[in-house]
This record gives structure tokens, sequence and C-alpha cells, in this order.
């Protein structure tokens, strides 16, 4: 579809685009409020205090992970110093702009809160690193398959809960074919390839999608085989996102059963990024995973 083009000469966003960048403006915007606190000497408990919130409330808006109140913006900033001025207007129009609603807030019903950070690291980051023990990665899921594993997580859900809960997870998948999509390197045990969610026919056409999804450019799939024995990924699933902004640091996402952990500290980053290597290492090849599930699928 062609996109409308304004003055500037550049492709006005959909409304998508505006959600990815709002996502990027809340992370930025956080990153400044943690400069100008510490540059301040104020602590989160005190920040925190200040607008009548937790230490914990701060941390996640430092990191871009909550949406903001302008109001909450002008105490903080007032607190830090930032009384008058172009920086204090810039400031509290980065807040203002970042307001902008999510695609997925029309999910809002059925998504974790926990959830929503992760679609919204996922919508700007530049590379998507992921390890999988059990599943198919959601990216790269056929509708059939992502219902049958919802049904997993969901037994007592209506069925039409289970349809949004797959719609969703096909809504995310349009970031594989968006212009300047992220590379996703994604590494899968061979359990993933033998759990027949769904059943047979299900799983043939779910690798066939996965064999269709390796052939993409930005899109690199390994398979760690059952006769590699035990591997660097034994403690289970993970994802690392990273962002073209320099301010926005790499963030690790573990999900958990009812929540998730999110790791930004550098040194966690790396160890976990030296386990990605390990893995991939570990794993077969592009080329020979290609084949490798093509060899599965005909065995079922």
């Amino acid at each position: 579809m062609d996109a409308d083009v304004r003055s500037s000469g550049q492709p006005s966003p959909d409304p998508d685009d505006v959600s990815a960048d709002a996502t990027v403006l809340r992370m930025l915007l956080g990153a400044q409020l943690r400069r100008l606190r510490e540059a301040a000497g104020v602590s989160t408990e005190e920040a925190g205090y200040e607008i009548r919130a937790s230490r914990s409330k701060i941390s996640r808006m430092e990191t871009g992970r909550v949406r903001f109140k302008v109001r909450d913006v002008q105490d903080l900033i007032t607190l830090y110093g930032l009384t008058e001025g172009p920086q204090r207007s810039e400031v509290l129009d980065l807040a203002t702009r970042s307001s902008a609603p999510d695609w997925w807030a029309r999910y809002g019903d059925i998504l974790p809160g926990w959830f929503e950070t992760y679609l919204g690291l996922e919508s700007v980051a530049v590379s998507i690193r992921s390890f999988e023990v059990q599943f198919v990665p959601g990216l790269f899921q056929t509708e059939d398959y992502a219902r049958a594993v919802t049904r997993l997580g969901h037994r007592a859900a209506p069925a039409e809960e289970i349809e949004r809960r797959v719609a969703l997870r096909a809504r995310r998948q349009d970031l594989l074919t968006r212009p300047a999509p992220p590379h996703v390197w994604s590494v899968i045990d061979e359990a993933v390839l033998r759990r027949p969610s769904g059943g047979a026919a299900v799983m043939r056409a779910q690798l066939r999608r996965l064999t269709e999804a390796a052939e993409l450019p930005h899109v690199t799939l390994q398979v760690v085989p059952f006769d590699r024995g035990g591997h660097a990924g034994a403690s289970g699933a993970f994802s690392i996102l990273r962002f073209a902004e320099a301010d926005l640091p790499d963030v690790v996402f573990i999900e958990q059963l009812t929540s998730a952990v999110y790791l930004d500290q550098r040194a966690d980053v790396e160890h976990y990024l030296e386990v990605a290597d390990q893995l991939s290492g570990e794993a077969l090849t592009p080329a020979d995973t290609l084949r490798f599930i093509e060899r599965v699928a005909k065995e079922i």
C-alpha cells in the first residue's frame, strides 16, 4: 500500500508506526528522567514520595515501561531542579507526545501489564535474539498452532477470548513484513519441532511456516538437535532485544507463568549474549536447519 507523503518528504506514519514511536519516546523520556534525578542527587525513594508512587514505579518510569502522566513528570523535574527554561519545555513536550495509544490497547482486556511492556520493546527493537525450548517462537506461529498453544494455558477461556488471543499473536507478526523490520535470530531446541501441538496436520503446516520464515533475509533460524546432548540453554527460554537509540540499553526478557523478568544491567545482558552465542555455535547452521525441519515434517 502506498503511503501518504508529508511536506517533510517522509512517509506519514500509520497508527501502528505512531504507537511504536510513542514507545521509543517513553523510553527516551525515562532515560532523561533518570539522568536528571541522578544529577540532582535524588533517590528513587524520594522521587516516588514526590508523586505518591513506589520506588519500583520510578524504576519502571525510568526504563520507559509505563505510561507517563504529564503531572507526574512536571512534579519530578521540578524536584530535580528543572523549574524553567527550554529544557523543561522539551521534557514536558516529550511526555505529551509519548502518550499516544499503542495498537495493542484494543486487546487490553486480555493483556497482562508485564506483556504489554514486551510488546512495546518488541515493536521498536532493531534486533531480537531468542531461544525456545518448548514452543515455536510467537513471531513464526501459524494461527492453528497458536490456537492450540493458547488453549493449553487458558483451558477455561471461552472461544471468543481464544480467538482474540490468536489475533493478537498474528498481529505481532506484522513487524516481520514492515519496512525496516528487525533482525530476528531464533535458536530452538529440537523438542519444539517434535512436540505435536494441535495434531499432525497443524504441525506440518507449522513446520512449513518455519521454513518460509527462515528464508526471509532478516530472519536467522537454527535448531539444536537432540544428538548434541546438553546445551547452554538448559535454564530455559529467553529473548534479547536491542535498540537503535544509544540511550536505550539492551533488554533480556524471561517469561514466567504469570509474570516476566526484564534485565537491562550490562553484566546480565552480557551473560545472556554469551549464552546466545554458545547456543548458536552448538546449533545446526541455518542451511542445515532448513533441511532438518523438512526431514522432521516428512516424519510426522
